[in-house]
């Protein structure tokens, strides 16, 4: 299925947005003199990733010609009749929409295709699947793979459900949406963006969910399912917290790119008020920013919204628990999970990666990005899990040295520790386990009780070879 769209004047600005626009996941730049072969690789490639956008008749970046001189300004529009034929070829049927790109006080044309994410596998008329990872269109040659992405291409997604109730004008009058796209290169009506990236049905004009959950001030009023996100503060460490142990509730509503900014930073918040034994004394509950961000950022774009529930942010005082409604999605599971891609709600993503500043600018990298961080920070890693219908990312708030590390450290700068304050800088949290490491401690020599404190006021304090130890110990 193809439609094609109007001639756009591109000023100056905006064609400086598209030029400067890096290739990505979502996008790619190609020069007029691009082989039918490339393009159908790349055209495919989005096709059987999350769909995407091309623009032919522009130099890449690497040329390193000035931005005036990238333009190549295609005389005729007839000239690109044979790049769209190309496209044409490719079995089964593109879903694309292309239009022309004049700029201001210059020659020629440039041709713009946007591609959707296509119901089936498609391959280049050659006979090769290529699927789109990042910048690049990489190709799909295991039959197993190949199998994966076609039961994939299978499921249908809630996000293209259409909300029969709500009239266009609350998506396309809403405010999020024109503040969306005053940055938004080439400069589109509202109207016309939300039927080009396919956010309203063309015939019968009703909103899909996925404009609701990108542009609605408050989603969970207009779509039949819940889809804030509730944040819950827990006085406690244990696995089945009680009703006493609850501290605070706050839900976060709105549009997709608020939502969460606004729930990362109420997290952010409550956080600094909770306190906790470190190995260098009493902090607030610190945890890498990028870590939360990408796991709030992966829960919001990759939730089934089909569920009726609220994302929920569960903060204890020794860890953070993110729990999004539906199961891992596709060929995806628990073990290929920080290398496989596969995207419930493509629109939903691609969208919010059309941002100024997207919330999932490092697409495909955001679990990846929570481990990386946690470690460089020195806490175990993230734990993953699927309960029932629920997806649960566990942030631990346990460091990932040796507890007779953790425990030696923080007696280099404290006269003594208990078994309390032990647990709270291993992560260990039963107190017989504790002891285990006291004893192990004692039996080498480095550590002893402190006199005159037995029970539970008991503690433990460094022996002189334990000063020693610590003392010696490189910074």
């Amino acid at each position: 299925m193809s439609t094609t769209l109007n001639t756009v004047i591109l000023e100056n600005d905006e064609y400086e947005q598209i030029i400067t626009r890096d290739e990505s996941h979502f996008y790619d730049i190609k020069q007029s003199q691009v082989s039918g072969k490339s393009l159908q690789k790349a055209a495919v490639a989005f096709s059987n990733a999350d769909g995407g956008e091309l623009v032919i008749g522009i130099k890449d970046k690497k040329t390193g010609a000035n931005s005036a001189d990238r333009w190549e300004g295609i005389v005729n529009i007839e000239e690109m009749n044979h790049h769209l034929q190309n496209l044409f070829n490719i079995n089964p049927p593109l879903d694309i929409k292309y239009e022309f790109l004049k700029r201001t006080n210059a020659k020629g044309y440039a041709l713009r295709i946007l591609i959707e994410k296509g119901s089936q596998v498609c391959s280049t008329t050659d006979g090769n699947i290529y699927q789109r990872q990042g910048a690049q269109s990489l190709p799909v040659k295991d039959p197993d793979r190949i199998q994966q992405l076609n039961f994939a291409k299978g499921a249908a997604s809630f996000e293209d459900s259409l909300l029969n109730d709500l009239p266009p004008e609350a998506i396309v009058d809403s405010d999020s949406l024109r503040s969306f796209l005053a940055d938004y290169s080439p400069k589109t009506d509202p109207l016309d963006f939300a039927i080009n990236q396919n956010l309203l049905d063309f015939k019968l004009w009703h909103p899909r969910v996925v404009a609701a959950l990108l542009f609605h001030l408050s989603p969970s009023a207009v779509i039949p399912r819940k889809c804030a996100i509730k944040i819950t503060r827990y006085v406690t460490k244990e696995d089945d917290p009680e009703r006493d142990h609850l501290a605070e509730q706050t839900t976060i509503e709105g549009p997709s790119y608020d939502l969460i900014h606004n729930a990362v930073k109420k997290v952010t918040k409550i956080m600094s008020g909770v306190e906790v034994w470190t190995a260098s004394g009493r902090k607030s509950l610190e945890y890498p920013p990028e870590a939360i961000w990408e796991t709030v950022v992966n829960a919001v774009i990759h939730r089934d919204y089909s569920i009726s529930d609220d994302i929920q942010i569960l903060i204890f005082d020794n860890r953070i628990e993110i729990r999004s409604p539906g199961r891992l999605p596709g060929y995806v599971n628990i073990q290929n999970i920080l290398d496989a891609r596969f995207s419930r709600n493509p629109k939903l993503v691609r969208t919010l990666n059309r941002y100024n500043n997207p919330p999932n600018k490092d697409l495909g990298e955001g679990l990846n990005t929570t481990f990386q961080k946690m470690k460089e920070f020195g806490l175990k890693d993230p734990i993953i899990e699927e309960i029932e219908n629920t997806l649960r990312v566990t942030l631990p708030h346990s460091p990932l040295a040796a507890p007779t590390v953790a425990i030696m450290d923080f007696l280099a700068t404290h006269l003594e520790i208990t078994n309390s304050q032990a647990r709270d800088i291993t992560g260990i949290r039963s107190e017989n386990l504790v002891k285990v490491e006291f004893y192990k401690l004692r039996d080498e020599g480095n550590i002893e009780r402190v006199p005159g404190k037995s029970g539970p006021k008991s503690a433990w304090q460094l022996t002189e070879k334990g000063k020693k130890h610590v003392a010696n110990k490189e910074p």
